[in-house]
């Protein structure tokens, strides 16, 4: 059938139209919502370089987190931000530290919503860098159980979702043992599988003060011109016991968030990163874009690659947009 007796314009004509027939839809409850916290009372550091994002103590994480579950966002990612670091990032395990504590709190406080705690030690380590030093080097095997040390204390503490983004070498299985034999078998790990190392997590490193000291990332985060390599992580990290497998950064990357949906049977996550929201946000305060219509296309385009899961900074607004649509 050609035109005029097709006319594909028919299933476009209304707003109330388009929404039913739409292929992909966006719901609150996929958002992850990405939080910083710090040690201290009544702490709210608005970070520069991202715009509405503060670093909290715990008490002000709170409101917070109630907000965005008020508003049917279905998660929390918690990035830790101590006082003091050292060599092995030992902070990372500290039962009183900020993560623990936030867990902890929002457990007692905050209900239907699912508490991440994310793993690695580039917040904790005074160099920056994601694991123990071999002169300039991360020493892989020596940094697992530091990794699987720190799950097991957001484990006990109480978190939902385990999520190891070190890119360390067997990391998984680590952590999956340590979780086993600490009594907590029962946990979800969330794998970041295909890390890459990408230049927009400048942000991040603003918010979480893990700038590395000297060098960069790229010899354990992946090299973006690669798709195979990321395919065989995740098969590597579901074999040691993954649950859950995440692609990180997600819109420059959707080509591989396709290829992880295609390939594996277990939810897939995507990061929208740091980088990725401050764009949006720089273009809409300069009138460039319209603010929320780019967001949400964004998030629709990274549900659309597969992603059953979205972390993203815009969690809470685009679950609040959504409410208005």
């Amino acid at each position: 059938m050609t035109y005029p007796e097709s006319r594909s314009r028919r299933l476009r004509r209304t707003e109330a139209l388009r929404r039913q027939v739409a292929e992909t839809s966006l719901q609150p409850f996929s958002f992850v919502l990405p939080l910083f916290v710090v040690p201290g009372s009544g702490v709210a550091n608005p970070i520069g370089s991202m715009p509405g994002h503060s670093q909290l103590s715990v008490d002000e994480l709170i409101p917070v987190v109630k907000e965005a579950a008020s508003a049917g966002v279905g998660g929390v990612i918690l990035f830790g931000v101590p006082d003091s670091k050292d060599e092995n990032g030992s902070g990372a395990w500290d039962e009183g530290g900020p993560v623990p504590a936030s867990i902890r709190a929002i457990k007692d406080q905050v209900e239907d919503i699912t508490v991440w705690a994310d793993v690695c030690l580039c917040e904790y380590t005074s160099h920056g860098h994601c694991g123990v030093l071999d002169g300039e080097s991360v020493d892989n095997d020596r940094t697992l159980p530091l990794l699987a040390r720190a799950a097991a204390v957001y484990a006990d503490a109480g978190a939902d979702v385990i999520a190891p983004s070190d890119m360390m070498d067997g990391r998984v299985g680590a952590i999956r043992s340590s979780l086993d034999s600490s009594g907590h078998a029962e946990l979800a790990i969330c794998s970041y599988s295909a890390k890459y190392a990408s230049a927009y997590y400048g942000p991040f490193r603003d918010a979480a003060e893990s700038a590395p000291a000297f060098g960069d990332r790229r010899t354990h985060q992946m090299d973006p011109p690669n798709i195979r390599e990321a395919l065989a992580e995740v098969t590597l990290d579901l074999a040691e016991g993954a649950d859950m497998v995440m692609v990180k950064p997600a819109g420059p990357y959707l080509d591989v968030i396709s290829a992880v949906r295609s390939r594996v049977d277990c939810p897939v996550a995507a990061y929208q990163v740091s980088g990725e929201y401050s764009m949006i946000e720089a273009a809409a305060a300069n009138g460039w874009v319209d603010g929320d219509r780019v967001m949400l296309e964004s998030l629709t385009s990274i549900a659309r690659a597969g992603a059953g899961i979205t972390l993203t900074y815009f969690a809470t607004r685009a679950a609040r947009a959504l409410a208005r649509a």
